[in-house]
């Protein structure tokens, strides 16, 4: 069956083809190559530095500012919607950082906390973990705890053609850029997929053994105090293998919006924390 004809399917009969066609290329190990680890670190240094000029932006603060419809943006905010959005970092000359032989899904989205105060949205994440929400978070518990630093275990679940559960350690640390305005970064480092998770015969995979769904993730957030309540903007970065050149086509809206959808849940899950 071609790809254009599968795409005529509908229902559960095109999910269950779309589902073997993917299922049996990735079932294999995903181990992570020198050079896309290399692709990445450039990535996230990118990232990062365009991050920085953004925090230092004077009247500018939120990544939603720095856009083509900032006042729009805000204006949905702040009216009760989420902005959220798909995003591509570049180098210093404008160009697409290559990272070979994965996938990098970066999104940002942001979302009004209403009623909320900042220095008490801040000291909420400051010592405790989020809550467990029964899709994306399994389990959560802080590590260790230290001024302006949190390190948390994460049990996370990923779901689209299968699911995988990985146990997960994080470092978020915690930045204020005057009265009204906050930063964190949360870099995953350890990210360990779960063979028969929830069983007595429940193991860490070795990075070798993985199927690469999950490689890397970090995450940087922005607080800014606004009359009406705190706006929360999360600013997300993965790495996963890439999906097979004859799937990429179906497959790659279907990952668009699962990751669109997580974030959907997490931008929902911190207002529900503090509302």
């Amino acid at each position: 069956m071609g790809l254009f004809a599968m795409a005529g399917l509908s229902g559960w009969t095109r999910g269950a083809a779309l589902a073997s066609l993917v299922a049996a290329p990735i079932v294999a190990a995903g181990s992570l190559r020198p050079g896309t680890l290399a692709g990445w670190t450039n990535y996230v240094n990118a990232t990062e530095q365009r991050i920085a000029r953004e925090l230092g932006g004077g009247d500018r603060f939120l990544a939603l500012d720095f856009g083509p419809s900032r006042a729009a943006a805000r204006a949905a905010v702040i009216g009760g919607g989420m902005w959220i959005a798909s995003m591509d970092t570049l180098d210093a000359r404008g160009d697409e950082v290559d990272v070979p032989s994965a996938m990098v899904h970066h999104w940002r989205g942001a979302v009004l906390i209403p009623g909320a105060r900042l220095e008490a949205v801040l000291a909420s994440l400051q010592t405790t973990a989020p809550a467990p929400d029964g899709e994306d978070v399994l389990q959560s518990r802080v590590l260790e705890k230290a001024p302006n630093r949190l390190k948390l275990y994460l049990r996370l679940q990923r779901t689209k053609f299968v699911t995988v559960i990985y146990n997960t350690e994080h470092v978020v640390t915690f930045a204020r850029h005057g009265a009204a305005r906050a930063s964190s970064i949360s870099t995953a480092t350890k990210i360990a997929e779960l063979d028969a998770p929830g069983t007595p015969a429940e193991r860490e995979l070795s990075p070798d053994q993985d199927r690469g769904f999950l490689w890397k993730l970090n995450a940087y957030w922005r607080y800014e105090q606004v009359p009406e309540g705190v706006i929360a903007e999360c600013e997300s970065i993965s790495l996963s293998r890439e999906i097979p050149l004859l799937a990429r086509y179906l497959v790659s809206p279907l990952v668009a919006s699962t990751a669109r959808e997580s974030m959907e849940r997490t931008l929902a899950a911190i207002k529900k924390r503090f509302n």
